[in-house]
This record gives structure tokens, sequence and C-alpha cells, in this order.
């Protein structure tokens, strides 16, 4: 059993997908291996609404696994995402699930590759 934050999860799995279960978390985490300001991400997301990409990063940040930096000194404003330290652990296991997916669209006939 692990607890975080006064609550509990069964198996370290659970508590894994507390951090990037979720339909799009891990798919904007790999997105940010490399820091990228919100119009960058959102160009390359444009299947994910602009709400879910806004609450999927506020979710991130409160976690601690993203750092979200806001430049005012001149408009117009800026805001850049990048992974923490905390963040950048997750970077083995996310190239790991994009690798998985690869090699099943590679494998499985009824999966195709669009660029």
């Amino acid at each position: 059993m692990y607890c975080i934050d006064n609550k509990q999860y069964p198996c370290s799995t659970s508590l894994t997908m507390k951090f990037i279960g979720g339909k799009w978390k891990a798919v904007i985490l790999i997105h940010l291996i490399e820091k990228k300001r919100y119009n960058e991400l959102r160009k390359e997301l444009p299947m994910v609404t602009e709400r879910t990409i806004s609450l999927q990063l506020k979710e991130l940040e409160e976690d601690g696994l993203i750092k979200r930096t806001v430049f005012t000194s001149k408009p117009p404003l800026k805001v850049e995402y990048e992974l923490t330290k905390f963040g950048q652990t997750l970077v083995p296991l996310l190239k790991s699930i994009a690798q998985w997916g690869k090699d099943t669209a590679k494998i499985n006939k009824t999966i195709s590759f669009i660029e």
C-alpha cells in the first residue's frame, strides 16, 4: 500500500497512474521533454481541446511534474512549460511507452502511422 497526500494506492502502478493517468497527460509530458511555449504545445496537439490542455497542464503543475514560467517584461505575454527534475524522472518511461506504440503499429497491420 502506498500513501500520498492522505490518499492510498493499492500498488505502485496505481500510484504511477495518479501522475500520468488520463487520456492526454503522458502525451503532453512527452511533448514537454523539451521546453515549449504554450502555443507550440497547442500546435503539436491539434486533436486536444484548448480547455483539456489547460486543465491537464494545471494538474501536472500541481503534481510537481512540470514548471510554468510566465514572462511579462513586455507584451505579448509569454508562457513556457518544462519538466521539473521530478518530471524528468518519467522520461525513460515515456520513451518506452512511445516505443511500444511504434512497435505495436509495425506488428499490427490494422494500425498505421500518419505523419
